[in-house]
């Protein structure tokens, strides 16, 4: 059998094998009663995930289609969406909203910072008519959580704007109300922090945009509209990857059975147990220390290695995937995966094979350092 990597990227992340068998099940008809009733299941089980009793949504497609359905659910030409741009994928969301004919109200930041709700309430008290605020939740190429999410809903309900949220790299590892947060449009995929392969999109929608959702140009694949019609008699409206269903059904099964907050927990400890290990290590995360995400851990690079040597060194000697940085950061920060799968193995086994990686390179280094920290802190939370 071919040798298993460790993969701690930031998604898609390991999955367990009792999540990998499922996908051999046999195959269903996807218009027939025991899809009907994989699907019920399926929803009831999101809505405890997102936490909230409104719509859910599974899409056959990439967490990317699916912040494109979001978008493209609630912009037409020339509406105002008002979004913050602090790393690659807030880009993104950026160009989406363009492409769609919207009007981008962009605010700029540099990578690595997060914005805060006052910039986006004086921003919103500058423009007017704002139909949306767009926000990357936890930006991946970066490693910044934005931490006023609640406060950035309540300044959206306030304005009579909707808010639509990217959380692809972190529902599922850390707090994420929907409904508390007044979230009223809400994506992620299935392969980050719900251990789940790669391939789908799923999405939440609040009650007050289903007004919004019916006043807007939709697109063919990604109606939403069509998607409650089919979903209120638990299909879909064109043919879903069954086997990914069936992935997804026991991913979603494992998460009722840990509970979210003790999966939120064990996220936290173990991202704690990392940034303890890199200031061990004389390193540098990227985000200040009060927006560092526990699911993407993102620390620079030292000055005299470099980025794709010690990544290679980690998956050929020591069978561990890392990423370097994305975008703009390529080259300039290591981010690590802390999400899914994830526990205190895991993340010894990352923080032992970056230590050796390095030291090979050239950086100067106390051997073991890091991984004593790691340790220090996964016994103090015992």
């Amino acid at each position: 059998m071919e040798e298993r990597n460790l993969i701690m990227v930031p998604g898609p992340t390991n999955v367990p094998d009792r999540v990998m068998r499922a996908m051999t099940r046999p195959m269903i008809n996807h218009r027939g009663s025991e899809f009907q009733n994989l699907y019920k299941g399926l929803l009831e089980n999101l809505r405890y995930v997102f936490q909230t009793e409104g719509d859910v949504f599974i899409l056959t497609a990439s967490a990317t289609g699916g912040v494109e359905c979001a978008i493209s659910n609630i912009v037409n030409p020339r509406d105002k969406i008002v979004i913050p741009v602090f790393g690659l994928f807030s880009e993104r969301l950026k160009e989406k909203i363009i492409r769609r004919g919207g009007e981008a109200v962009e605010l700029p930041l540099q990578w690595g910072k997060a914005p805060k709700a006052d910039q986006i309430k004086r921003l919103m008290e500058k423009e007017r008519d704002v139909k949306a605020i767009a926000i990357v939740y936890n930006e991946t190429s970066t490693g910044v959580t934005v931490r006023d999410l609640p406060e950035m809903g309540k300044i959206a309900e306030d304005n009579g704007a909707l808010l639509m949220v990217d959380a692809v790299s972190i529902l599922g590892g850390e707090q994420l109300p929907v409904e508390k947060w007044n979230v009223d449009i809400c994506v992620t995929g299935s392969q980050k922090c719900l251990a789940c392969p790669p391939g789908l999109a799923l999405i939440s929608v609040s009650d007050r945009t289903w007004e919004t959702i019916e006043k807007t140009s939709r697109p063919f694949y990604f109606d939403l509209l069509e998607m409650k019609k089919f979903g209120d008699r638990y299909e879909t409206p064109y043919t879903p990857a069954v086997p990914l269903f069936f992935a997804l059904d026991e991913a979603l099964k494992m998460i009722r059975d840990e509970g979210l907050e003790k999966r939120f927990e064990r996220h936290k400890i173990c991202a704690e147990a990392f940034y303890d290990a890199i200031e061990a290590l004389d390193l540098t995360s990227l985000p200040e220390k009060e927006d560092r995400s526990h699911t993407v851990i993102a620390f620079r690079r030292p000055p005299e290695v470099n980025n794709a040597d010690v990544r290679r060194i980690m998956k050929k000697r020591y069978k561990v995937v890392i990423s370097g940085g994305a975008g703009k950061l390529r080259e300039e920060i290591f981010r690590i995966g802390c999400m899914g799968m994830v526990s205190e193995a895991e993340v010894i086994q990352t923080v032992c094979a970056l230590e050796n990686a390095l030291a090979e390179t050239g950086c100067p280094l106390r051997a073991g350092a890091g991984a004593e920290a790691a340790r220090r802190r996964f016994i103090s939370e015992n």
